[in-house]
């Protein structure tokens, strides 16, 4: 119990930096903006402007939201409620998932829905790990993730084999289905997200039967850190960063990332 005490203060205290760099909501959406300069033109603190010129509120107005309530009926400001780690992390403070909460409307604006041709107009193929797996995968090319999972794939081609055998083979990117837990849709959906191997990878529901009983979920992570490190660089978030874990897990989040 001591210990996971201290992982927790750990926890918090590596996030304090970032949330003095978050305190108003005009904060948060400029990084919103910036993150997706493609997609999105301007906000006004109370909507955004996408640059077909939709306009969506950034609220929904219920204030005092659970952790449960923001999972399934997240605001586009929900999103971004729970400062995102880069770097090394100590294990997640209890409900900490920073970038799970997702708002559905948002992202199908942005990717298109699965359930129809939307996602399939803006796929691309791209071969991950060329030389060490070398099989194609289907991403959106949608801001730049395609090419970015190309830059990505490269860069982890370069580490010390016993790393590399992390990244391969992997469990899928593109896969329209809900979220276990939530009920709404996965990034997979919109073919922003990528698994890796699952044979040194951990999931909170694997090993967290006991939270609804009132314990806590254990933590465990085999993902090398070297991989988190090239993944956020750019601009993908890692599943072992929430209490809720799902180290086989990255997906396209950079205004989680801006410094």
């Amino acid at each position: 119990m001591a210990a996971r005490w201290t992982a927790c203060l750990a926890a918090l205290l590596a996030l304090l930096p970032q949330l003095a760099r978050a305190q108003s909501k005009s904060e948060l959406l400029d990084r919103l903006v910036r993150a997706y300069p493609d997609a999105l033109s301007a906000h006004d603190d109370t909507t955004i402007t996408w640059r077909d010129g939709t306009v969506m509120p950034v609220d929904d107005g219920v204030s005092g939201k659970s952790f449960d309530q923001m999972l399934r009926n997240a605001s586009i400001l929900d999103q971004m409620r729970q400062p995102y780690p880069s770097g090394p992390s100590a294990p997640p403070a209890q409900n900490v998932d920073p970038g799970r909460f997702r708002n559905e409307a948002f992202f199908k604006k942005m990717y298109g829905d699965c359930n129809t041709a939307e996602v399939g107009r803006n796929l691309v193929t791209i071969t991950w790990l060329p030389r060490s797996w070398g099989k194609p995968v289907q991403v959106t090319r949608v801001n730049g993730v395609a090419e970015r999972l190309r830059q990505v794939s490269a860069e982890i081609e370069a580490l010390d084999p016993a790393l590399r055998a992390a990244a391969f083979p992997i469990a899928g990117v593109l896969s329209c289905r809900a979220v276990a837990d939530t009920g709404r849709m996965s990034m997979h959906g919109y073919a922003a997200a990528i698994d890796l191997n699952l044979k040194v990878s951990d999931y909170w529901l694997w090993a967290g039967k006991g939270e609804s009983k009132g314990k806590t979920v254990p933590y465990k992570n085999r993902m090398p850190r070297e991989i988190v490190d090239i993944f956020e660089r750019h601009g993908f978030i890692w599943g072992g960063k929430w209490y809720h874990y799902d180290t086989m897990h990255f997906e396209y989040r950079p205004e989680l990332l801006e410094q």
